[in-house]
Parts: structure tokens; sequence; C-alpha cells
């Protein structure tokens, strides 16, 4: 995946990067995958603002992505690879010898022509889903699993992979993007390689606008409103606002807001770096 710079002929133009879509072969959906995308422009049924900063952008349409590739042992055919507006990642449109369509992210290096089969005794190629159980050690995977059977949930943006580690009992060990280390079923699918479009983190929009075309209405910092509004907001003057809150009044940047009580802690290893 390559990255597109421009001559400075405008000032919005001078910073820009964005991806040059060189590994895009097709810029027309498959219809029969498409589903309205309805905005809310961050109302609830009232038409009451209930999330702020959202609103605007291009109409799109959803991609139904295939998660669970719960169709073992039917070999499927990568027919596109195509830019998703919904996600970061690039999505693949794979046909399966049934005659049956479906699109799944894209990993790193998956080509037109490809074949990509999942299930019990699939081998570790890059594009196929495995069970955790039969992975081999060190393997980089995403789109994986947390629940058997649920669809996959974690390493699903763009770049991102996690490894598996080691095997204890009837738990895998991962080690996550986050750097967080833990146990997740062996009955549980991931598939082979990193996702794709992995230099999306150094893309630079360049102007204000295209934030807007993406739904993302301006953000105000809570240091320039008034106290009313926000607990760090008021003062004479560029008041620094005092301690770091969010407009309910909780601390952030460093208070940890995940409960102590929360199920899932039994399967974590090790906690994310800082």
């Amino acid at each position: 995946m390559a990255l597109k710079k421009f001559k400075p002929t405008t000032s919005s133009q001078r910073f820009k990067v964005i991806s040059a879509f060189d590994d895009i072969t097709t810029s027309k959906p498959e219809k029969s995958l498409l589903e309205p995308n309805k905005k809310s422009g961050g109302r609830n049924n009232q038409g009451k603002m209930t999330m702020r900063y959202l609103g605007g952008g291009h109409k799109r349409n959803y991609r139904i992505i295939d998660f669970k590739r719960d169709k073992e042992g039917i070999p499927a055919n990568v027919l596109t690879v195509e830019y998703d507006p919904n996600r970061s990642a690039r999505i693949a449109l794979v046909q399966y010898e049934d005659g049956e369509k479906k699109y799944i992210i894209a990993p790193n290096g998956i080509k037109v022509g490809q074949t990509i089969v999942s299930g019990k005794g699939s081998s570790p190629d890059v594009g196929n889903t495995l069970y955790l159980s039969e992975i081999p050690f060190g393997t980089l995977i995403h789109n994986i699993e947390l629940r058997p059977g649920q669809g996959a949930k974690m390493a699903r943006s763009a770049g991102s992979y996690a490894q598996l580690m080691s095997r204890d009992g009837k738990f895998a060990v991962i080690k996550l993007p986050s750097g967080e280390t833990r146990m997740i079923l062996q009955k549980c699918k991931a598939t082979i390689g990193t996702v794709s479009n992995g230099d999306h983190s150094q893309e630079i929009s360049g102007k204000a606008g295209r934030s807007r075309w993406l739904g993302r209405r301006p953000r105000v910092r809570g240091v320039v409103m008034n106290p009313v509004d926000h607990p760090m907001g008021g003062g004479e003057g560029r008041a620094s606002g005092g301690l770091p809150r969010s407009r309910k009044g909780l601390p952030a940047k460093g208070y940890k807001t995940r409960s102590k009580k929360k199920a899932s802690s039994k399967y974590i290893i090790e906690r994310r770096k800082k």
C-alpha cells in the first residue's frame, strides 16, 4: 500500500498525504451485499442531541462483512479487493465453490485469483481461517473471536494484528495490538496474516473539510467554554482550566475507567501498556 503526496498548490495540499488506492481492483461494490446505512446526526428518537460533534458526511451503503467464516472446508476464490467507506481496512469479495459471494476483511498481501479456505485442517496460509488450537505458535493473526461462533471481534482495523504466544489447557494465549496478553478459548477462530492498508496511520487529511466528509463536526475544547457548560470552562483570559476532566466531571488523562469487577479480567494475563 503506497501513500500519495501532493505539490503545495494550495495551503490544504501542502501537508496532505492519502492512500494511492493502488491495491483496489474495482470501484463498484457487489449489490447483493449492500445495506442502507442511516445516519442519526447524533440525535435520539426524540430528536434531541445525545452525541456531540456528529453530523453531515457523505452518504454511504453498509457492506455486509462475513466475520464468522463458517463455510468450512469450501474453497473460495478472491474476485476483487475494494475500498470500504465504513472501515479503515480494505475488503475482499470472495466467491465460494457453491456460488455464494461474501465480503471479508482483506489481509495484507491478498491477491485477486487467490484461493482461501476456513475450518479444521486448513493450512496456515494468509487469508485462511483456522481454530486457535491448530495455528502454529508465533503466527500473526487477525479477526479473532472472543467466543466460539460469535464472529471476529478483535484486530480488525487497518494494519492491526495479534500474535499467538502459547496454549494452556483449553485456552490459547494471545498478545493483542495494545500490548495486552490474554487467554481465549482454543475453539475460537482467527484469520492468518495482518490486516490490509497498514499505511492508514500515516495519512494526513490536510484540511478540516475532509473531516466533514467523514461526518465529524468541529470539536470544541472544554477550556474555552463557559463554567455553565464544562468543569474546565471560565476564568479570566486564557486560563488553563485546572485538572483535566470530562464534561460530566470524570477525571481524564490517566484515570482508569475500567470496572474492577469486570468478568473478563480473569482472562487477562498482562494489562496493556500505558
